[in-house]
């Protein structure tokens, strides 16, 4: 957030988190917003059961510079926060945090899912779109200086949306002119990752340089689907922390940490190592250090002692939490 960065100065990566952010679903916000009172008595039934108003709201600095703080202790380098358009970017914000803690803030251009964004951006053409995403990236976010380093989290549904889809082509454009890698929100479906790189592919994207998020909760237990989807493009596991088989958004079996490290196993064993990322998606409070939870630090602290343990090489997880993010945060316009 305080200038460009060269690749080898990113050093270990979360690629998919929020530090300032309201992820709250319109329909619950409020003026002024719900504040949460979080207690040993609901501290749990908040994990389990995340949908409450007020605990999407990430806005506390204080908070989120001793989490990031405790990132950075734990070897970290840089966290890429994925707050687009309808979620509440704070640029500026971002930029104070990464000034306060040294760690290295890689902003999201681009909208979020169509339930999020004002009736006049669905309105936008394709290429309004593109133009404001390329903005973002190469003169400054949302009204700020700020530049982003990274398109996405492209907000997709299921079933996808006439904006949705004009949304993925517009970030196809702008990544054939700035160069920036894609991340995106699928929808929850087995076949909207599929159908996402279809219509990338035709718009002209680079699928080598598209990271498809949440692969937890959209095929938590077919890897083959998973290896598949690799041979197209990135897929990321970033609900890494999440211990609770319950998913709010639906009927899902969520996967845990251990199942989680099983899966990125056989993407290696597939030769597709290079193709795979992983993080946290802190979004809600408890997830925070602050509020009893496991914090950006998670990964570096608890997941690779785990990782060790199960006979995994050093090598190996540099290319998760190293190699793949400096490719993929390289800009090569």
């Amino acid at each position: 957030m305080t200038g460009p960065v060269a690749p080898e100065e990113l050093g270990h990566v979360l690629m998919h988190e929020h530090v300032l952010c309201d992820l709250t679903n319109p329909a619950w916000r409020s003026d002024p917003p719900p504040v949460l009172d979080i207690t040993l008595s609901n501290r749990f039934a908040l994990d389990y059961r995340p949908m409450v108003p007020g605990h999407h709201r990430l806005r506390d600095e204080e908070v989120a510079a001793a989490d990031l703080a405790a990132f950075r202790e734990a070897g970290g380098g840089t966290v890429v926060d994925l707050t687009t358009g309808g979620i509440g970017p704070d640029p500026e914000g971002l930029k104070r945090l990464s000034e306060r803690t040294g760690v290295a803030i890689v902003l999201g251009a681009g909208f979020y899912t169509d339930g999020y964004v004002t009736d006049d951006v669905k309105a936008w053409p394709v290429e309004r779109l593109a133009e404001t995403i390329i903005g973002q990236v190469t003169e400054g976010a949302w009204g700020t200086s700020v530049r982003c380093g990274i398109i996405g989290e492209i907000g997709v549904s299921w079933p996808m949306t006439a904006f949705e889809e004009r949304s993925l082509k517009a970030a196809a454009r702008a990544q054939g002119t700035t160069g920036a890698a894609i991340n995106v929100h699928p929808g929850r479906h087995p076949l909207a990752c599929m159908q996402i790189c279809d219509v990338l592919e035709r718009a002209g994207a680079d699928l080598s340089r598209v990271i498809m998020s949440h692969m937890d909760r959209t095929h938590p237990e077919d890897v083959d689907a998973v290896l598949a989807l690799a041979r197209r493009c990135v897929v990321e596991y970033d609900f890494f922390g999440i211990e609770t088989s319950n998913y709010w958004m639906g009927v899902v079996d969520l996967p845990n940490d251990w199942m989680r490290i099983r899966a990125l196993r056989a993407l290696f064993d597939a030769g597709l190592q290079d193709r795979v990322c992983i993080s946290h998606d802190i979004c809600t409070l408890t997830r925070l250090l602050a509020h009893g939870g496991h914090g950006y630090r998670h990964i570096l602290a608890n997941l690779r002692p785990l990782m060790r343990d199960r006979g995994w090489q050093e090598r190996d997880i540099d290319t998760l939490l190293v190699d793949t993010p400096r490719r993929l945060l390289s800009i090569h316009a």
